[in-house]
């Protein structure tokens, strides 16, 4: 392999010029009549054992050339983006230049590469850091959602009331005829949820358990083909009224969910967390709001490969999430009519401002010459490994010693950009008037 030409192009773009030499050539031809032999009949020899110069003179010298290329051009290509010391950011476009002959081949390959960054201001920065304030309905209200979670079902004897979770046998009858999926026993159903066809909870209110009666129902138009906008029956029957018990909010029920005995220490420990909770998410925001900036005061030709691949990342995290929640991704796009290429557009301009904020983490690393030192890496396992409760050899599985070094990295770089910076008056808000008037 020779490299004949490496050209710059516009767009952090490289075209390298490169040259197969014979010798490298004939070793990927002899490759590819070793794979393909045995698929090629020649009379008189059995499959797989027919000379390749026989073959060659059936079906011509340049047989296997195809495959023989396939072989080893990205070998080839691989060996030149090295020669070159080129960071190779995508995949690259690969064109034959000439003729194939015995003495071998030359190829283009026109490849995205790292751009180059050039560094704006980066300290000295401001932005506005929101005050922290904890204010008793605060904490109120995460006592709230802490005696919801502990709160049960228990059975009442008394109508059917919203909220309530009726255990009800149903039946739907179409004309008078059972249809298919409309039957249940022992069903618990939220009354208010929305669960059932619209309509169905409602007039469930009321009744009483042991209580039986006909529900008239009608399918939305939307409704899968077969009972869409059909008028049916439901036949019901309560078995079971339950209602939400939720615990009192006293020094019980700070000694049920806590370590503490009292609901005065409960409180005050709350109001710490929250404090604690609050201060991260502004420390965060601050942080988000000079980084930023930091990104914007670049100059730099971004690869179009980079803020592609960037957008593909995005919509794959997109999937996985969707999965988590029992979703696929080919579902969403039904019921959303969403078009793939369209999503993939729109995620270009996220990917677009999060690759630039790379590049601007990498350009503060390599000016600072920040480094991360072996302590640093293990004490970093040891903390993820304590706030996951596994222990460090487990986080290691998950977690490559590269990546946990370059968080280490970003984060001192972040902290440079911190340290300088200076809490801007946060903007205040624009009266009716004003808005108006502008």
């Amino acid at each position: 392999m020779s490299v004949k030409n490496c050209e710059k192009l516009e767009k952090n773009e490289v075209l390298l010029t490169i040259e197969v030499g014979a010798e490298e050539f004939e070793a990927a031809v002899e490759k590819a009549y070793r794979q393909k032999r045995r698929e090629i009949n020649v009379p008189g020899f059995r499959k797989g054992k027919a000379p390749r110069n026989l073959i060659e003179k059936m079906y011509g010298e340049g047989v296997f050339y195809s495959d023989a290329i396939d072989n080893c051009w990205f070998d080839a290509y691989k060996a030149a983006v090295q020669e070159q010391e080129l960071r190779v950011v995508g995949e690259p476009a690969v064109e034959l230049v000439g003729e194939v002959t015995k003495a071998g081949f030359t190829f283009t390959a026109k490849v995205p590469v790292y751009p180059e960054v050039t560094l704006g201001q980066y300290k000295g920065l401001s932005a506005p850091k929101a005050e922290v304030k904890v204010l008793a309905a605060d904490v109120n209200a995460r006592l709230k959602e802490m005696a919801e979670r502990n709160s049960r079902m228990v059975s009442v004897e008394r109508a059917v009331a919203m909220g309530d979770t009726a255990v009800i046998d149903f039946e739907g009858f179409d004309q008078g005829v059972p249809f298919e999926g409309g039957k249940g026993e022992n069903f618990s159903l939220e009354i208010g949820s929305g669960s059932f066809v619209p309509g169905f909870e409602d007039q469930l209110v009321g009744m009483n358990a042991g209580e039986e009666k006909d529900i008239d129902i009608t399918f939305p138009e939307q409704y899968h083909e077969g009972l869409a906008g059909k008028p049916v029956v439901f036949h019901v029957k309560v078995n079971e009224v339950k209602a939400k018990e939720v615990p009192v909010i006293d020094d019980e029920f700070a000694k049920d969910v806590s370590e503490f005995d009292t609901l005065k220490e409960l409180k005050a420990d709350l109001k710490k967390k929250i404090t604690a909770e609050r201060k991260e998410t502004a420390e965060k925001a601050f942080e988000d709001a000079l980084m930023t900036q930091v990104a914007e005061n670049i100059t730099c030709d971004v690869p179009d490969a980079m803020v592609e691949s960037q957008a593909r990342h995005f919509l794959d995290n997109f999937r996985m999430q969707l999965q988590q929640q029992g979703m696929s991704y080919e579902q969403y796009l039904e019921i959303t009519n969403a078009d793939p290429e369209d999503m993939l557009q729109q995620a270009k301009e996220p990917a677009l401002r999060q690759v630039r904020m790379d590049l601007a983490m990498t350009a503060i690393i390599e000016a600072e010459k920040i480094e991360a030192t072996e302590a640093e890496v293990e004490k970093e396992y040891a903390d993820m490994a304590e706030k996951y409760g596994m222990d460090v050899e487990t986080v290691k599985k998950y977690l490559t010693h590269d990546v946990v070094e370059d968080q280490i990295k970003s984060q001192k770089a972040i902290r440079i950009v911190t340290s300088s910076a200076t809490v801007a008056a946060p903007a205040e808000e624009k009266t009716e008037e004003a808005e108006k008037a502008e």
